[in-house]
């Protein structure tokens, strides 16, 4: 019996016994109570009431290729190689990089319904609970080097960005060099990770996280403040057409990328920038700078106006934070 077919039955959030559930999936009362361990190890909640079977409490939102297949752009559909969708890996970015030294990934999608070893920024964990949020890598091949890649991180947020508008979700914004706010609470990050040649040809792992529905008892362990689409924006989309509606403006924005780099889009960056024009303080190191924070330039460094004239600064270990 495949556990996810259980999950399917399972995911209308309502009562099961175990004898239907035995007798649609053809096996035994007591492989289904085996199976229903299983999913309450991937972090699950599931009530089960004597005489009445299991639930699911609200349902499950399932990740489902069928599904993403239906709704997805038949050409941006084209561009992709495969679609891998896991229960549970320790993270699709680790998922991504270890297929990528194996082979050609160029184009190759890895999705999960739960992270066990989810990581931002600085390897920073992410918090990955099932079936609640959505968690991607896609595997993207760059032809001229690392110098090349400037600014993709940011272009990788813009598309973010503009896939979640169209959805609905008003009022995000953009935090350098990878991170998506609402209200000043983190609604999403990107992870970037390169492998290949610095100086030639080399496949970038584009991890994308974005909060969906996320459970109030996860908050205790984010050690920020967050937010996610459905409770708290009120933005009810399916994770399915979420994912096929970022990769309905990830996938052209790479191919343009590629070509003309980030220089573009500075203008459009900057409109979505949640500190444009704004009092920072910028932590580089053990350093503190302050200034008033002037964008980007067209490499994806972020400028900063303060007292010795306008300065650049790129990734690494730089964070932003607002003033006052």
């Amino acid at each position: 019996m495949a556990i996810r077919s259980l999950l399917s039955i399972l995911a209308d959030g309502r009562f099961h016994s175990g004898r239907e559930l035995g007798e649609v999936l053809g096996v035994s009362r007591s492989a289904i109570w085996k199976q229903i361990r299983k999913l309450e190890e991937f972090g699950l909640e599931i009530y089960s009431v004597k005489g009445r079977g299991y639930r699911v409490p609200g349902g499950l939102d399932l990740l489902d290729l069928e599904q993403i297949e239906t709704v997805l752009e038949p050409s941006v559909r084209a561009k992709l190689k495969t679609i891998e969708l896991d229960l549970s890996i320790p993270s699709t970015n680790l998922r991504a990089s270890q297929k990528s030294q194996e082979a050609d990934c160029h184009g190759h999608l890895f999705v999960a319904e739960q992270q066990t070893e989810g990581r931002g920024r600085r390897g920073r964990p992410w918090e990955s609970p099932f079936g609640r949020n959505l968690y991607f890598s896609l595997v993207w091949r760059f032809e001229n080097g690392a110098a090349a890649l400037e600014g993709l991180s940011l272009l990788v947020g813009l598309s973010l960005v503009k896939a979640l508008q169209k959805l609905g979700a008003d009022e995000v914004q953009l935090k350098w060099p990878n991170d998506l706010l609402w209200r000043d609470r983190k609604l999403a990050g990107i992870l970037l990770e390169m492998t290949g040649d610095a100086s030639g040809e080399c496949q970038v792992v584009i991890g994308i996280g974005v909060n969906v529905a996320m459970p109030m008892d996860f908050a205790a362990a984010i050690d920020q403040p967050w937010v996610d689409l459905q409770t708290a924006m009120g933005v009810k989309v399916s994770r399915n057409n979420l994912l096929a509606a970022v990769l309905e403006e990830l996938v052209p924005a790479l191919e343009r990328f590629a070509v003309e780099g980030f220089a573009p889009l500075v203008d459009q960056w900057h409109q979505w920038h949640a500190y444009q024009d704004q009092p920072v303080n910028l932590f580089v190191g053990q350093n503190t700078l302050e200034g008033v924070c002037r964008g980007v330039d067209t490499s994806g460094a972020l400028l900063l106006e303060t007292a010795e004239g306008l300065r650049s600064f790129h990734g690494g270990e730089v964070s932003v934070r607002r003033t006052g």
